[in-house]
Parts: structure tokens; sequence; C-alpha cells
């Protein structure tokens, strides 16, 4: 029977080296480091809903008035005619309708601002409605504030500057009646409140637009600047 021959001489003295265990990092341990501090927690605290970034953006002014509210009926008078936030909307035209309806309320001791801002929130769906709630809260301070949030989103500047070229170079079309082109012209004027033109202004620039025959038929009438720009208080 063979066996195995050895490297080293017989009755030699010779240490064999142990190998060394190779170190393996623990990479258990922070993981149930972890689990331990998650359960340590309590349920309550896991199940618990962030509350941070909620809340109402309007912050309404303290009311002094005993057993104030806006009952039921006033809030679908509201909700009536909502705003959606289309293209096709105006928003100068919901503040005009929304103003008109709350101005006729009367609350003792309650400033019509408040009841403003407490009720325009119920006046928007949609787009409109999306818009107030992600708008930070306590952002809003007064009613101005409000109106100049709501309008610069759903009536941007560059609207507005379209809209003015619009009234700067209106012209009468072919084919079109005074009375036509009269309308269309205040149209234009109602889709943009805010354009700053001033009465005179208006007048000459739908003057300007007419053609001939129309313009001699005005400076043939006394006062027709006068009887336009009353027209135009109408609007």
């Amino acid at each position: 029977m063979r066996t195995r021959r050895s490297n080293y001489p017989n009755n030699s003295n010779v240490t064999i080296p142990r190998r060394r265990r190779r170190q393996v990092p623990n990479i258990v341990e922070p993981e149930i480091r972890t689990t331990v501090e998650m359960a340590e927690r309590t349920m309550e605290e896991l199940l618990r809903a962030p509350t941070e970034g909620y809340g109402e953006a309007i912050v309404l002014p303290e009311i002094n008035a005993d057993h104030f509210e806006i009952k039921t009926n006033l809030l679908q008078l509201v909700q009536a005619n909502p705003f959606y936030g289309r293209e096709s909307e105006n928003p100068h035209a919901h503040i005009n309708s929304f103003k008109r309806i709350t101005s006729t309320l009367r609350f003792r001791n309650v400033p019509n601002n408040v009841i403003k801002l407490m009720m325009f929130p119920y006046s928007l769906e949609g787009a409109a409605k999306t818009w107030y709630e992600k708008e930070p809260p306590n952002s809003i301070l007064t009613w101005e504030d409000l109106v100049t949030k709501f309008v610069n989103q759903f009536f941007p500047p560059s609207k507005t500057t379209h809209l003015k070229n619009e009234i700067s170079r209106f012209t009468q079309k072919f084919e079109e009646t005074f009375s036509e082109a009269w309308e269309r012209f205040k149209e234009l004027l109602r889709a943009c409140p805010h354009h700053g033109f001033t009465e005179l202004t208006q007048v000459d620039t739908f003057y300007n637009g007419l053609n001939e025959n129309e313009q001699d038929s005005l400076n043939a009438l006394a006062g027709w600047k006068i009887f336009c720009v009353i027209r135009l208080e109408r609007l």
C-alpha cells in the first residue's frame, strides 16, 4: 500500500502555520439595528399622517360678531354660477358677478370684505378650485390679495397685452354696420376691463377704426364724442 510522501524530512521539527480566517464585515447588524429602532416607535406614530403644508390659504380676520354664520342658501347662490378656470372664462367678469352678490349681504360688525373672503372659495370649481387648494397656507391676507392672485392666475399679463393690442388696432370689418362695429368694440373693452385706456382714448380709437363713410357721418353729428363717452360709461 502506497502512502503519500511527505515533503519534509523524517524526524524534523516543522511547524505548519495555520491559515487565518478571513474577516467578514458584519452587514446584518445595521439592518437589525434599524428594525429595532422602528419597533420602538408606536403604531400610532407610524400611521399618523403628516400635517405640514396643510391649511387654508385665506387668513380670516377676527370677527367680533356673536353667532355669525353664513346660511346655506347664500352659499348655494354663490355656487350657482361657478368659475372653472377655462380659457373661455373671464376672471374679471367672475369677480364682478361675485361682488354684486356679496355686496347685498349685511351682517352687523362683520366687514363685507370678510364675507367675500369666506365665500369666494365656494364659487370655484374644476381647475380654479385646484388652484386655490394648492395655494400656500396663510398666503392670502386681504380681499385685494385674493383678487390679485386670482386674476394673475387666470388672466396673465400676456393675455392683457394681447387684448390691449386688439383694442388699439380696432378696425371696422367689411360690410359691418356701425352698430355692429360699436358692439364689437365694447365687447373688446369688456373682455379686458383693466385695459387702462381713458374714455376719450377709447372713443378716438373707435373713430379711427371706422371706414371713411362712417367717419363722415359722425363728423356731421354735433356732440357725438359726448354721446360715445356716455355709452361707454354704461359698459
